[in-house]
């Protein structure tokens, strides 16, 4: 089911009740009647497919299905923070972050703009914050607005984690995992982690969305995207991510079949490389940053760069018709290698490397399914290139 389908009030008498074992004391604690209550909890059961508790006459015992759902719903009522906030404050919110405005958002959702902007000026009110702004013709959410969004995809993440472990719970194990996918997982730890755990999980939903380290970093943050796989950072670049490294990666320099250097044997020298064009990513990235220090521990200044790209559909194009060069890592143009339409003119001189691993959310609770994907992703690491 959506998470949309869900009340949140119903929500907050189900935790309160796994909390406090009664319906008597949720009643007091979260200011509601005991029948609204009752009904409530009846609602909510009705929607999931699923008796929570077992009515004794000292109270009320959590069942499985209320074990599994009701940490995840405390956890998102966490981020959510106000009791005043609506399932439909919540999805007009997010609707309009995603969008950037009211039309797009009507638009993507199928609700009138009418209706979006009175539920989120109706949540500006609630949360006593000023959520959006004017800008010109347009509008953009303020930083309050910034972080309730992020708050509320993190709640939405949680609760929706909840229902796939119910799911799971009947045995219709479901359940979605998104991957950010830099650069460096692509070309093969990404493909063999995806076919092998597909084999094992068929009805699981593997979402993959493609994007260097600066465009996924926020939508993991936020809880659209689950896990990131590629390169690490030398420090974690948050305090709410973790990263988790899977194996050491060897760069080399690349080139065109019959490439002048390929001709040195192994001989080659940093001050061979700067002789020639290369094609390298821009300045601040980690790949550049390897590059500049590979001259500089030589004692000689990095060449110019012609050409930023990241791009390696690209740079094997520049390369296969030039004498540009290139630093990568060969898992990402194997099949150009095994075709002999690149090769490989050197290490990298230095010895340069990178950890390749995993970076996710600091308190994370991934669903079984997800742990599963995560455990065969460590396994598929145990057989790259390590050197």
């Amino acid at each position: 089911m959506e998470i949309s389908q869900l009340n949140l009030r119903h929500l907050r008498a189900m935790a309160a009740i796994a909390r406090l074992g009664s319906v008597t004391a949720a009643a007091q604690a979260i200011s509601i009647t005991q029948p609204a209550i009752t009904q409530a909890l009846a609602k909510l059961e009705s929607q999931l497919d699923h008796q929570l508790f077992e009515r004794r006459p000292d109270g009320m015992t959590k069942l499985p299905a209320a074990t599994i759902f009701a940490p995840r719903v405390e956890t998102a009522l966490g981020h959510i923070g106000s009791r005043r906030v609506t399932m439909a404050g919540l999805r007009a919110m997010i609707a309009l972050a995603d969008a950037g405005s009211y039309a797009e958002a009507s638009e993507a959702t199928g609700h009138a703009q009418p209706s979006l902007h009175r539920a989120v000026r109706e949540l500006s009110l609630a949360l006593k914050r000023n959520l959006v702004e004017r800008r010109g013709k347009g509008i953009a959410l303020t930083e309050q607005g910034r972080k309730t969004a992020r708050a509320f995809r993190l709640a939405r993440a949680e609760v929706e984690a909840g229902l796939s472990e119910l799911a799971a719970l009947n045995g219709r194990e479901t359940g979605r995992i998104a991957i950010g996918a830099m650069p460096l997982c692509r070309a093969r730890l990404l493909p063999k982690t995806v076919a092998k755990f597909h084999q094992e999980h068929p009805e699981s939903k593997v979402v993959i969305v493609e994007g260097s380290f600066r465009e996924l970093i926020e939508p993991l943050r936020d809880g659209v995207v689950d896990v990131m796989i590629g390169a690490l950072r030398p420090t974690a670049p948050a305090e709410d991510v973790v990263q988790n490294p899977l194996f050491i990666d060897r760069l080399v320099v690349l080139g065109r079949r019959g490439h002048p250097l390929s001709e040195l044997a192994g001989a080659v020298t940093a001050n061979d490389l700067a002789k020639y064009p290369w094609t390298i990513s821009a300045p601040g990235t980690p790949l550049r940053i390897l590059w500049t220090q590979m001259f500089q521990s030589a004692g000689i200044s990095p060449p110019s760069i012609p050409l930023e790209s990241s791009s390696v559909i690209a740079n094997r194009e520049i390369l296969r018709t030039s004498d540009f060069l290139t630093l990568l890592s060969p898992d990402q143009v194997a099949v150009e290698l095994e075709a002999g339409w690149l090769t490989r003119i050197c290490e990298a001189p230095g010895n340069l490397e990178r950890t390749i691993g995993s970076t996710t959310r600091a308190g994370w609770r991934p669903t079984a399914m997800q742990s599963r994907f995560l455990k065969v992703l460590d396994e598929a690491a145990k057989t790259m290139r390590i050197t």
